[in-house]
């Protein structure tokens, strides 16, 4: 047997490291799991596309292969939506910051693109999901 006097290291000291380290690995493990049954839910997802808080359309990203959609929030205001294999983008605006272009594709249930200007949001929702909304 080792002996701990002279390294100054006690039985409990190795005990204690070792169940920090195993502990250590709990969070990625638990996301894996959680990952995994994401993965196997055969819900749908869907893009909501609401113009001043009022849902105007509603598409399953995984039943369009690819779409693209024009909308006139005003008589100046437009904002091009393209859909494309379980993903959406605002294409095209006519904002000045271009904020919903530039965050570019979503398609994860949870994801936005907003354009603040036109009042337009597109938000991305997985049927059987607790925060799962039919309007």
């Amino acid at each position: 047997m080792h002996n701990f006097r002279k390294t100054g290291i006690k039985p409990w000291d190795i005990i204690i490291i070792f169940v920090l380290v195993v502990a250590s690995f709990a969070p990625t493990i638990v996301f894996a799991l959680s990952f995994d049954n994401a993965e196997t839910e055969n819900s749908v997802k869907y893009a909501i596309v609401k113009i001043d808080g009022k849902e105007v359309e509603r598409f399953d990203l995984d039943g369009i292969s690819s779409k693209m959609v024009t909308y006139h929030p005003s008589d100046t205001q437009y904002n091009i939506v393209e859909i494309q294999e379980g993903k959406i983008r605002v294409k095209e605006d006519n904002s000045p910051d271009q904020i919903a272009v530039r965050t570019g594709w979503i398609s994860e249930p949870g994801q936005t693109s907003i354009c603040l200007p036109h009042r337009l949001v597109i938000t991305i929702e997985q049927e059987g999901k607790s925060d799962y909304h039919i309007y």
